[in-house]
């Protein structure tokens, strides 16, 4: 294995640690590992926290700033940080108006985003209310389902209403109607290596495509053989439209998500294929988004999102937002 780390266990705290140098105006840094935000600490507005497990980078410290995250905890890589990291994230963050959890479908993070919710309301009389995103089609059932890419559209929305002054129930209200209308399909051409495993988290033949992957190193939901992009761009994209029907002239928010070790040039092919797709459908892209959003280390492949949008949902999305790896202005 081959990467440029110190030790598998201080990945973390220096990937932290680099960011903040590289963005002292933006982000402020805690040994507990949670990145914030020096613009808006001091601002009486619904406060947003997300996070998770580290090695999905720039998600979540990337979304750190005005109009997105007021701050994001970033536990070991691949796993949920402590009920402790996420408490002292809502102690050091909130406001009067309250605090937004924004949690992905995983059992170790709604777990101890949940739990650190019951304390901070105990200890600290903070509000606190969460959301919990799950916008992967791959697994059947809704409830099972990971939040994968499709979180920040989330993180996106839900930040420009709470920039915009809302409630934390109205916060939580648009957080919620994106939930209900984003999904997102991947496919792994290569597996990701962990670098305390050092060896890639499955075994992929060079002829097969895993179709349905999560975002943790697991294996997808079937092997298929490999094929063209415009092949597997129909498998995904036909998946999303069948779970989410979109009418003609609907329109959408397109995410074309790499896992890391996909070159941009495969991802514009494959926003290419998904482009041709929706047109065909009558299906229109407001908005469209290419690039390394929520990567999984460095496994090749990459990911589909589509968000069904409305007014409300537009106009936010297109609001003022200024992170290290999402501007709008």
């Amino acid at each position: 294995m081959k990467k440029l780390i110190n030790e598998p266990k201080t990945v973390v705290n220096e990937l932290c640690k680099g960011m903040i140098e590289a963005n002292p105006n933006l982000l402020a840094y805690d040994e507990e590992n949670v990145v914030i935000s020096r613009k808006v600490k001091k601002r009486n507005k619904v406060f947003l926290i997300s996070g998770g497990g580290s090695g999905h980078e720039p998600a979540h410290a990337g979304y750190v700033g005005p109009g997105m995250l007021d701050a994001a905890v970033c536990g070991d890589v691949f796993a949920s940080p402590s009920v402790m990291q996420v408490y002292n994230a809502i102690k050091e963050n909130h406001s009067d108006k309250g605090v937004l959890l924004i949690i992905k479908n995983y059992s170790g993070d709604v777990m101890n985003f949940e739990n650190a919710a019951d304390l901070a309301i105990e200890e600290e009389e903070v509000k606190v209310d969460s959301v919990i995103v799950n916008d992967d089609v791959a697994i059947e059932k809704k409830e099972d389902r990971r939040g994968v890419a499709g979180t920040l559209f989330v993180h996106k929305i839900a930040g420009a209403a709470a920039e915009d002054g809302a409630s934390l129930e109205d916060c939580k209200r648009v957080a919620g109607k994106v939930i209900r209308n984003v999904r997102s399909m991947g496919v792994a051409l290569k597996a990701c290596t962990v670098p305390a495993r050092g060896k890639p988290t499955f075994d992929l033949e060079a002829d097969k495509i895993e179709m349905g992957v999560g975002i943790h190193g697991e294996a997808g939901i079937r092997r298929d053989k490999w094929v063209s992009v415009d092949e597997m761009a129909k498998v995904m994209t036909d998946k999303i439209l069948k779970d989410l029907p979109f009418k003609s002239e609907d329109e959408c928010a397109l995410m074309i998500n790499g896992f890391g070790g996909t070159p941009l040039q495969e991802l514009y092919i494959l926003n290419n294929e998904v482009k041709q797709i929706l047109n065909r459908e009558k299906i229109r892209v407001y908005k469209t988004f290419v690039g390394n959003y929520m990567t999984s280390i460095d496994m090749a492949g990459a990911s589909i999102s589509l968000l069904n949008l409305d007014s409300e949902l537009k106009k936010l999305l297109s609001s003022y937002s200024n992170t290290v790896a999402w501007k709008e202005f």
